[in-house]
């Protein structure tokens, strides 16, 4: 790709951009600024401004890019055969019969190099 391609966003995606940071910031500060004020309120005016972030951030060329990528994703998600539940629950008991069989045996590994290595250094463990 070239450097051209790449960055061929608008010039006011910046600006955009620090607006929404700004945006956050002062609504981290003012809420713990204002807690005298109900939480219902505080709350409300949160889940306001991060929606008014989400659009401003959204009619940037990164934030559309994002959005058309969870849109992929989620097209791309439902194409998947999920599993059926006696399928994961026989799965899941394959995994840890297998971790334990593993787990033995490296016991059992290392048991047997201590020994050894105590009767070639003659220290007890």
């Amino acid at each position: 790709m070239s450097d051209k391609a790449e960055n061929a966003s608008n010039p006011l995606d910046l600006v955009k951009w620090i607006i929404v940071i700004a945006l956050l910031g002062g609504l981290v500060y003012a809420y713990s600024a204002y807690e005298e004020i109900s939480v219902l309120y505080r709350a409300l005016a949160a889940v306001g401004i991060v929606v008014v972030s989400l659009g401003i951030a959204a009619t940037t060329q990164k934030g559309s890019d994002f959005f058309i990528f969870a849109k992929d994703a989620r097209t791309e998600v439902r194409k998947v055969i999920w599993p059926s539940r006696s399928e994961a629950n026989r799965m899941t008991l394959i995994i840890l019969l297998a971790t334990a069989v593993v787990g033995i045996m490296l016991y059992f590994i290392d048991m047997i190099l201590v020994w050894v290595i105590g009767l070639i250094t003659n220290i007890g463990v």
